[in-house]
């Protein structure tokens, strides 16, 4: 894939200590480049950061995933060279070749930023409440359905540099994603969907995100719906 040194990954973590060092080092064989920044964690996630290679930055408290990417896109976009952004999970449930796919149309596609969709081909891989209330919130976003996206609250994106120059993410919780789509919208920058596989692991299931992140989606598009009206 050539020198990907114009690259950075920003993930967010937040007590991924079983996992996160193994992850930074399957991302850093493709991509050097990795910010992680430590949501205030109270395991041994930043010991593991340290030992994966990966840059660390810390939150002194949890202030939620919206405001873990922000600080990280800020970082990353301060290092000399950076031109590339991407967002990656902690807990491994996204592909670095995926990641790879989604780079290359960024270098060569007239496109700003590069939003992966699990709504490809058939979708019973993805867990029913999980797959249920994404398609919802599709079904509730204007901006969703202006950009003709899918998977608005997939947390793989790829980006420009200029695109990092104008996050400017406020919702501090799982209202991130929507913000980041309506600032697509608001900004006109040129968005594409790219099919990803999400890896629904035994870690990530234990963990009861599907869940809990499914509730916590459905309630803010919910709320910022009836907000707009």
């Amino acid at each position: 894939m050539g020198d990907q040194r114009d690259v950075w990954l920003v993930v967010p973590v937040y007590n991924e200590a079983p996992v996160i060092a193994d992850v930074v080092r399957a991302v850093r064989g493709s991509f050097p480049n990795v910010v992680c920044v430590d949501d205030g964690s109270k395991d041994r996630s930043a010991d593991q950061i340290r030992q994966s290679g990966a840059h660390l930055v810390r939150h002194p408290v949890n202030l939620g995933q919206g405001a873990a990417i922000q600080t990280g896109v800020e970082y990353a976009r301060a290092q000399p060279g950076a031109e590339y952004f991407v967002t990656f999970d902690a807990d491994g449930q996204h592909r670095v070749e995926d990641v790879e796919r989604m780079v290359q149309r960024l270098r060569h596609e007239p496109l700003d930023i590069v939003m992966g969709t699990r709504f490809h081909g058939e979708a019973e891989h993805i867990p029913f409440l999980k797959r249920f209330v994404l398609k919802t919130v599709v079904a509730l976003s204007p901006a969703l359905r202006k950009l003709k996206l899918t998977d608005a609250h997939n947390g793989l994106r790829a980006f420009n540099r200029t695109v990092a120059e104008g996050m400017n993410i406020t919702l501090n919780g799982m209202g991130h994603a929507s913000q980041i789509i309506e600032m697509v919208a608001r900004e006109d920058w040129r968005v594409a969907e790219e099919p990803v596989t999400i890896l629904y692991t035994e870690y990530s299931m234990a963990k009861g995100q599907s869940l809990i992140n499914g509730v916590n989606i459905l309630f803010d598009s919910l709320l910022r719906t009836n907000a707009r009206r």
